[in-house]
Order: structure tokens, then C-alpha cells, then sequence
């Protein structure tokens, strides 16, 4: 049992990396946001449409699951 959650926790992780990778930027370069050029866009608050809510959405959820899988391997490791 505990081999199998490890493996389940090492494949969602990946996916998480994964997720994380195609969200697409918010900023054009790390320079801009640190040289003040488009300042007034880096505090905008604007809601997530579309691909970008997507992939929000599932990067929280396998979060939500990686920190589950963890908990139940803690658990099991223990026990």
C-alpha cells in the first residue's frame, strides 16, 4: 500500500510541475517588474478567463492531492 501511494505521489507531482509550467505569465520578464515599467499592471487585480482558470484550477487540485497522498503516507509510515 505504501509503495503505491508513493508512486501516485511521485506521478502527481510531475503533473504538478507540468501544470505549473504551461500557465502562461503574467509578466512579460522578471526585469519589468522589478525596473517599475508596467507597474500600475503588477498590483492589477484581474480574474483568471478560460485557459489560464483552468489551469489555476487544476493545479490547486493536485495540490490538494499531493498534500492528501502525503498525509496518508506520514500516516501509514507511522503506523
Amino acid at each position: 500500500m505504501y509503495s503505491i501511494l508513493l508512486t501516485a505521489m511521485i506521478i502527481v507531482g510531475v503533473l504538478i510541475i507540468l501544470a505549473v509550467l504551461m500557465q502562461p505569465s503574467k509578466q512579460q520578464d522578471a526585469l519589468s517588474a522589478l525596473s517599475g515599467s508596467g507597474g500600475g499592471d503588477l498590483f492589477a487585480t484581474q480574474k483568471a478567463r478560460g485557459f489560464e482558470a483552468v489551469m489555476q484550477r487544476i493545479t490547486a487540485i493536485l495540490g490538494a492531492i499531493w498534500f492528501i497522498l502525503g498525509l496518508a503516507l506520514v500516516y501509514l509510515s507511522a503506523h
